[in-house]
Order: structure tokens, then C-alpha cells, then sequence
């Protein structure tokens, strides 16, 4: 894929225009002695040559004293301005140019030769143009400088941060990336996402989308910034899809060009950044990879982040920690930056399901197959807690399929077991409350997901039905299902299973 290079001297002489145009001298000024770099512009290289050869002085000063230009050509030009003056006699303003420009003061300095004949010229009460242009004419020094100084500028067209953003915003719109009537935040980059203001579930099915007949669906993810669906599968594909059509985002150049993000092993888990930049998908032999969203570059390869398969990857608040959950019975957290294993939470006796950080990032909650859920301390990698959500109806222990953020408030985690109940608990391991399909036998849950204010709390069964407090009851797929997925501000689930397909499903 072809790269565009662009020079950061472009980017700074297009800030220096903006400043220019909107009368920001100051910031023009400093900003060109801090870079190093000139703006160079003039309005029209034709006018200003012209106005050069016809010794329209007024009009050239100004122009240049916005310019960074040779010292010799500066001063060539300072030169003949004093001699036309002297000419005229102008003899108050040839004086002035030749005491108190830093020009010529530069001159008296370096060429006192040169600087001392323009003052003896100045003195005397008649001019010998002979005298004064040496070996050629007033026209010809002209033309010579106006020629030297056309060679240093270039003309641009007006407003051309303005008119690049919005040839920007035109092709995000001409890609569907923003629809018409969107607003847009040009500071964070991203549409003004639709927000959905009332908690509605969702009943109708929107889309289906099909994967191939040997590969299904391991996990889906929205991303916080409600742009991106993302789907990792039993290949090792990890897609990226325009919920809204139900289609492959081909604005990604990465997916046109059919250059997917992969995994050698099926992709069973994956989970975006705060700032929904990057995504980090864990697969079934151990291995985590790190992506940048918007290129499908890999960032980051954690070959042996686990000895068995990563069941569960979350970001830390500020996007430089992943917290991995596997089969290998432990939780552990790695840094983005070095790559290293930083921390590692043991004391499951059996696979760790699902972990979470608390909304603080202070503690981390795991799920296992031990039947417990235990709370961590992130720092210390401390166990502070240990319990078991209630038992099934059936008798015996259940194992604990996933723990999740309660919205309405910070101290309540949802817990879904493989019964056929969810609870809300408390980190201490107390029922807050309970919610039943009322199935003593084929109704176990398999997999949960809470609505963005906390309404709805939706569950995938064994019997491939979904409820919200037992709300509505709704057949989602043909095979078992694996999970669900809820977008982050809109009325929109995503359930994936093993009949091959995805669907989203909105109120």
C-alpha cells in the first residue's frame, strides 16, 4: 500500500498562512524563528515582480518585511531603494533606510566599503546616475533584482488549512464515513456520534452477516467510540464492519486492499483502547497481537503472553497495560511499551474466564471455571476477595462465564454464571439483586452483556434465546451461540454463533 510522505516544513508553512491571513503577527513571527521555516508566499508572483520594476516601493516593502530572504538580496534591494530616493530627493527617507534598518545596519558592518559610498551619494546635493548604477542603468537593476526575488517566492492558494479539512470531511462523507447532516469534531477526529436516548432492547433483526462455512464468529467488540464493529473468527481473521450496512468498512484501505488483520490460530478474544485507536486480540495458543485500528498495522507481539489460549484481553484506563485472562488458570497484565509481563494474578484451579479493571483501575476482577469470581488488588496483585455467585437450581457449583461494569453504579458488578440466572453482586460477593429464566434444566446462561445506562442486562442461552429481565424472549440463532456484543451508545446488539453468521439485532 502507497504511503503519502508530507514534509512537516509543509505542514508548519500552512499553520504560518492561517496566522498570516487571520492577523496573528505575533505567533506568524514566532513561529517562523522557532521552526526555521519561511512562509515565502505573495499573492501574485506577476504583480509583485512588476511592482518591483516599476520602483513601487510602497507596495514592495510590506510584502517583503513578511519574507525570509538572502542577506544579499535584501540588501541589493535596500541598495537601490536608497539610490531611487537620493534620486528623488528623498532625502529624509534615505537617510532613515540607511540608519535604522537592520539591513543596512548588517552592511555598515560587514561592507563598510559599500555602506559609506550610499552615504557619501546621500550627502551631495546632485545626482550623477552614472555615478550612482556603475556600469549599468536603473531599469536594468531592477529587472535583476525583481528576477533574484521572484526565485525566493511562490504563490499559494488562499486558506489552505481550512480548504484541506474540508476536502477531508468530503471524502469521509463520499465514503459514508459521515453521513450527511453529521456533525463533526474536528479537535477529537470523529463524528458526533447518534446517541440513543432512551435504553430501548432490541427485537428486530437489522443484518445478518455470513462468515465462511468452515469459520464462525469467537468474539465481537464495538468500540467505545461507536465507529467500529469488530469480529475476530475461528480462521484467525479479525474484520472490521460498517454496522449500519451490515458490510466489510472499505474505507479502511487495508480491508480494500484484502490485507486483513490475522492470526495463525483462531482469534478468540479481542478488545479496543479508551480512545478506540487500537485493538489487542488474543488467540488459542497464547499468543496476543496489538493493531492500530485505522492503518491494520501490528504495534505489538506478545508471543507468549500465555501457555494456553487467551480467553479474555481488556485495556487499562490509559491504553499502556493489557490485561489477559486463559486456559492456564491465571490473569496477568503486560505493558504495551516494553512488551513484558508486569504482573500475574494465580490462585484459580481452573480456566479464568473473563477479567475486568474496576472503574478506578485500582482493582481487577476475574471469572473462572472454579465456580469463583476473585477481586485483585492491580498494583500488588494481592487476592483481597473471594466468592462464588449462588449455585444452579440443579445442585452442584457453576462455572462463571464473564463479569461485567454495572453503569448505574461503581460498586456493583453484573455476574453471569452458567445457570439460569444473572446477578448483580457487590465486590464482597453479596446478591444485590437476581434475575431468572426460571430453566432448571437446558437454560443455563453462556454469555452476558449490559446495556449502556444499565436497563437491560441481556444473556445468551444453551437454548439459544436471549432475555432482558426476562423482558422479552427472542430466537437469535439456528446453532449454539457464543456471545453478544452492545454498542456503546446505541440501541444495538451484535450476537455471533456457531451457525457462521452475526446479526445485529435493534429495537
Amino acid at each position: 500500500m502507497s504511503t503519502l510522505e508530507i514534509e512537516a516544513r509543509d505542514v508548519i508553512k500552512i499553520v504560518l498562512q492561517f496566522c498570516k491571513e487571520n492577523s496573528l503577527h505575533q505567533t506568524f513571527q514566532t513561529l517562523q524563528s522557532e521552526c526555521q521555516v519561511s512562509l515565502n508566499t505573495v499573492d501574485s508572483v506577476e504583480t509583485f515582480v512588476a511592482d518591483v520594476n516599476s520602483g513601487r516601493w510602497d507596495a514592495v516593502l510590506p510584502q517583503v518585511a513578511q519574507l525570509k530572504l538572502p542577506r544579499n538580496k535584501l540588501e541589493d534591494l535596500y541598495e537601490q531603494i536608497v539610490l531611487e530616493m537620493i534620486e528623488l530627493r528623498e532625502v529624509e527617507t534615505a537617510r532613515s533606510i540607511l540608519r535604522n534598518t537592520q539591513v543596512m545596519g548588517v552592511m555598515k558592518q560587514e561592507q563598510p566599503e559599500r555602506y559609506l559610498r550610499l552615504e557619501h551619494l546621500h550627502a551631495r546635493t546632485y545626482f550623477d546616475p552614472n555615478e550612482a548604477y556603475q556600469d549599468s542603468t536603473k531599469e536594468k537593476r531592477r529587472a535583476q533584482i525583481a528576477q533574484a526575488l521572484s526565485a525566493e517566492v511562490t504563490v499559494v492558494p488562499p486558506s489552505r488549512l481550512m480548504a484541506l479539512i474540508g476536502q477531508a470531511l468530503k471524502w469521509q462523507q463520499h465514503q459514508g464515513l459521515l453521513p450527511p447532516g453529521t456533525q463533526f469534531d474536528l479537535f477529537r477526529g470523529t463524528a458526533a456520534m447518534k446517541q440513543d436516548v432512551d435504553d430501548l432492547y432490541p427485537t428486530t433483526l437489522q443484518h445478518t452477516i455470513k462468515f465462511g462455512t468452515k469459520s464462525h464468529a469467537e468474539c465481537a467488540r464495538f468500540s467505545p467510540d461507536g465507529q467500529f464493529l469488530v469480529s475476530t473468527s475461528f480462521d484467525g481473521f479479525i474484520e472490521v464492519w460498517d454496522y449500519i450496512s451490515g458490510k466489510l468498512k472499505k474505507d479502511l484501505q487495508y480491508q480494500a486492499d484484502e490485507a486483513f488483520m490475522l492470526h495463525d490460530d483462531p482469534v478468540l478474544c479481542a478488545d479496543f483502547s479508551r480512545d478506540s485507536e487500537m485493538l489487542a486480540s488474543g488467540d488459542q495458543y497464547g499468543k496476543i497481537k496489538v493493531w492500530r485500528i485505522r492503518t491494520g498495522q501490528c504495534l505489538r507481539r506478545l508471543e507468549h503472553a500465555h501457555s494456553k489460549g487467551v480467553t479474555s484481553v481488556t485495556f487499562s484506563r490509559d491504553g499502556s497495560q493489557i490485561l489477559s485472562t486463559s486456559f492456564d488458570s491465571t490473569a496477568r497484565i503486560h505493558g504495551l511499551k516494553s512488551g513484558k509481563l508486569l504482573k500475574e494474578f494465580r490462585g484459580h484451579s481452573s480456566y479464568v474466564n473473563n477479567a475486568i479493571f474496576t472503574s478506578d483501575g485500582a482493582r481487577i476482577i476475574t471469572a473462572s471455571s472454579d465456580c469463583t469470581v476473585k477481586v485483585w488488588d492491580s498494583k500488588s496483585a494481592d487476592c483481597l476477595q473471594t466468592f462464588k455467585p449462588p449455585p444452579p437450581l440443579r445442585g452442584g457449583d457453576a462455572s462463571v462465564n464473564s463479569v461485567h461494569l454495572f453503569p448505574k453504579s461503581n460498586d456493583h458488578i453484573v455476574v453471569c454464571n452458567k445457570t439460569s440466572s444473572i446477578y448483580i453482586m457487590t465486590l464482597q460477593g453479596q446478591v444485590v439483586k437476581s434475575f431468572s429464566s426460571g430453566k432448571r434444566e437446558g437454560g443455563d446462561f453462556l454469555a452476558a452483556c449490559v446495556s449502556p445506562k444499565g436497563e437491560w442486562i441481556y444473556c445468551v442461552g444453551e437454548d439459544s434465546y436471549q432475555s432482558g429481565k426476562l423482558e422479552h424472549l427472542l430466537k437469535i440463532h439456528d446453532k449454539d451461540v457464543i456471545g453478544l456484543a452492545h454498542h456503546p451508545h446505541r440501541n444495538l446488539l451484535a450476537t455471533f454463533g456457531e451457525d457462521c453468521t452475526m446479526k445485529l439485532w435493534k429495537p
